[in-house]
């Protein structure tokens, strides 16, 4: 006998209740952002710089340029995969062989998203997103109203300290998440007749080989 087959005899049936009553009224969906999400994309906002983590880059490894676009009114960020030739597109990865983000310097893009939303410019930001597909498109969907805010402290004579434990919106401290149908909703991208495509570039770029634009930050705005 197996071990596999041996388990499974030990293993007692679970008694299925059968209960056509039960709602999800009253139910909150847990955020994401009160477990661990190492693996879960993230869009992050720190001293006029943007980026993705790893499990976006990895989600979509043959991407190489994307396009940011904010719905001002609902305040979500998607982040579009699209070619390079097309307008306000940036390269939000490395143009070698291994995988890894992009930091994007866009002071503009940064100081709009800052002043939209009301946030402090001397705190980082990271936001939990999903990947969607919808209308045939893979998207990112990120929701602005939803940060892990991570404040920075100055002491005099050293050197600004950022927290490693994230505040949250005063909203949620009495609260566990969303509904259920507000939850089904936050994630639903229709139609992008209401998004606005933004150039996150500070400066248009030149005519470059791929290897100068990997190795300056100049014209592209990129850091490693």
């Amino acid at each position: 006998m197996t071990e596999s087959e041996t388990t499974t005899r030990r293993t007692p049936d679970i008694e299925i209740i059968e209960d056509d009553s039960f709602s999800y009224d009253g139910f909150q969906v847990v955020r994401g952002e009160f477990f661990s999400h190492i693996y879960e994309p993230s869009f992050t906002l720190n001293q006029n710089k943007i980026s993705v983590n790893m499990a976006c880059v990895r989600k979509l490894p043959d991407v190489e340029y994307v396009q940011a676009l904010v719905h001002p009114e609902e305040k979500m960020l998607i982040i579009r995969p699209c070619h390079e030739e097309e307008k306000d597109s940036f390269r939000w990865r490395s143009a070698g062989k291994k995988l890894s983000p992009k930091q994007v310097t866009c002071k503009i893009f940064f100081a709009k998203i800052f002043t939209l939303m009301g946030w402090n410019l001397d705190y980082r930001y990271k936001l939990l997103g999903k990947l969607v597909r919808s209308n045939g498109e893979l998207l990112f969907v990120f929701n602005l109203n939803n940060p892990e805010i991570y404040e920075r402290f100055y002491r005099e004579g050293e050197k600004p300290r950022v927290s490693r434990t994230p505040v949250y919106p005063d909203e949620w401290k009495n609260q566990f998440g969303v509904s259920v149908e507000e939850h089904k909703r936050s994630l639903s991208i229709n139609t992008f007749s209401d998004y606005t495509i933004f150039g996150v570039r500070d400066t248009a770029p030149k005519q470059q080989s791929s290897e100068s634009s990997d190795n300056q930050e100049s014209t592209y705005g990129y850091e490693h």
